[in-house]
């Protein structure tokens, strides 16, 4: 099978691909687009501040500094609610509108929002036709699930569900919400809803290297991907799986590092530096060692003039 990939999307990460990560991860790869973390939905229309808040990009129609489109994720239960915020994320310049159906986060699941939505397919109708009608078909919806709540035996009503109320695009991450993120991926799921359903479809998880990359799209039937936590730990990892680019050397990694405690002294978020950096290192240690060494470095560290001299030190 032909394992050339289609279209790369960069995942949203809820507490870790903010605004000023999405800068830098879209600064060293060409993704098609990105999607923001959630904007959570309960029973009213938030305020123009509120989409802001999670999508910045917005004073900049909807892109990063390099050009990358963003689409802004909602999550919530009540379809007219739902429908309601979509047109105003539209209005204010998110490029489409995504649906989360996939959230395994515990606060998320008991108010019904959410991966806990998988257990009911006929809700998820619901959300996605009255998103749909309100936006648009002239607006791409997507859509993000798992395979299921506890099992994959839903995942036929799930998608079904979807592509009956004219969803445009979406991405399956390959475990069930019980599976968390716990390896492996269930890819061949994919497979099968690929065969049976016309929808453009995105295969998500466990997807760390090129290598990964061709495993899945020979799995999944599927060309399109969606890149998560493997996107943090090789940051130039969507470059690596389309232009068979060599992984960011640790040198140069070390620069990216210092740029982002840089950007994050000066952002809104920079209280939180120390914290965040090694919150982004505990997925770079993954794929190199030097990050298991700069972290224990700077575990005990909350001084960033401390922390960026460490830094030019590690890249030398």
């Amino acid at each position: 099978m032909n394992t050339q990939v289609k279209k790369v999307v960069l995942a949203p990460m809820e507490g870790v691909a903010d605004a000023l990560m999405r800068r830098l991860l879209t600064s060293l790869n060409n993704y098609d687009f990105c999607i923001t973390e959630f904007l959570r939905i309960v029973d009213q229309l938030l305020p123009e501040r509120c989409f802001y808040k999670v999508c910045p990009e917005l004073e900049q129609q909807g892109y990063t500094q390099s050009g990358t489109p963003l689409r802004m994720q909602l999550l919530g239960q009540e379809p007219n609610w739902m429908a309601e915020n979509a047109v105003r994320a539209i209005a204010l310049g998110s490029h489409g509108v995504d649906l989360n159906f996939g959230c395994p986060a515990k606060t998320v699941n008991k108010n019904r929002g959410g991966a806990a939505l998988l257990k009911t397919p006929e809700d998820i109708y619901k959300i996605v036709l009255a998103v749909k009608e309100a936006v648009g078909k002239d607006v791409v919806l997507s859509a993000k699930i798992r395979l299921g709540f506890d099992d994959a035996s839903l995942l036929d009503e799930i998608v079904s569900a979807i592509t009956s109320a004219k969803a445009d695009q979406l991405t399956i991450h390959a475990r069930t919400k019980a599976d968390g993120y716990r390896p492996p991926a269930y890819w061949h799921f994919i497979a099968g809803i690929v065969k049976r359903y016309p929808i453009e479809i995105f295969a998500n998880g466990e997807i760390w290297n090129l290598a990964d990359a061709h495993r899945c799209i020979e799995e999944s039937h599927t060309a399109n991907l969606m890149l998560g936590r493997g996107a943090l730990a090789l940051p130039n990892l969507e470059a690596v799986i389309k232009n068979n680019q060599q992984a960011m050397p640790w040198h140069q990694l070390c620069t990216l590092l210092k740029q982002y405690g840089e950007l994050e002294l000066i952002g809104d978020k920079s209280f939180y530096f120390s914290s965040r950096l090694k919150q982004w290192l505990r997925y770079l240690r993954l794929q190199y060692p030097e990050a298991e060494q700069l972290f224990n470095d700077i575990k005990t560290l909350k001084d960033k003039e401390t922390i960026l001299t460490l830094l030019d030190k590690s890249s030398m």
